[in-house]
């Protein structure tokens, strides 16, 4: 099976990623005070290789961590009798950071929102931005990114597969149509 197209290919990954580091501290007047948090799975390579660049920018230390949103889901019961959960790690103190919240797709904005939940669980930061790699559209919830790898309208019957080193040993997104997924 091949998809329906790639939206992005691994150079263009890292450029923008290069790009929401560089809005990062513009927005933020440098890279003091910030932490990067991953949402599980691949908001996790994101967030890293954010504070990777973050740091070398800027130099300064950016820490990372990771958030698991599973029981923060308002479909839960939904998803499985028995949800896979995974580690949340924040080895931090999150009062007077700015938290870059990272994620690889913004689709209906539940997943933001169960992230934003599970953050507060955690402690007060000084304020949460989002930064994700792509945007789809599709609201559900009146949420939006910070900042912006790529805006790409899809169809609802569509798929957006986004594929990291890290994690499929290729960095690419790629537009899907669901009927030849299943």
């Amino acid at each position: 099976m091949t998809p329906k197209a790639v939206i992005l290919t691994a150079d263009e990954v890292r450029r923008a990623l290069t790009r929401i580091a560089h809005e990062i501290i513009e927005r933020n007047k440098g890279a003091e005070n910030l932490a990067l948090i991953g949402v599980h799975t691949r908001g996790i390579p994101l967030a890293r290789r954010l504070a990777e660049k973050l740091s070398s920018l800027e130099g300064v230390d950016v820490p990372t961590g990771m958030l698991d949103i599973t029981l923060y889901r308002d479909d839960l019961s939904e998803v499985a009798q028995q949800p896979i959960i995974r580690e949340t790690q924040v080895p931090f103190d999150l009062r007077d950071r700015r938290v870059i919240l990272v994620d690889d797709v913004l689709y209906t904005g539940r997943t933001v929102r169960a992230a934003l939940d599970a953050l507060i669980d955690l402690g007060r930061p000084a304020g949460i931005q989002l930064a994700v790699l792509v945007d789809r559209g599709h609201r559900e919830l009146p949420i939006r990114a910070d900042y912006v790898g790529k805006n790409l309208p899809t169809a609802a019957s569509e798929v957006v597969k986004v594929k990291l080193q890290e994690t499929d040993d290729v960095d690419s997104v790629e537009l899907w149509d669901m009927e030849a997924l299943r």
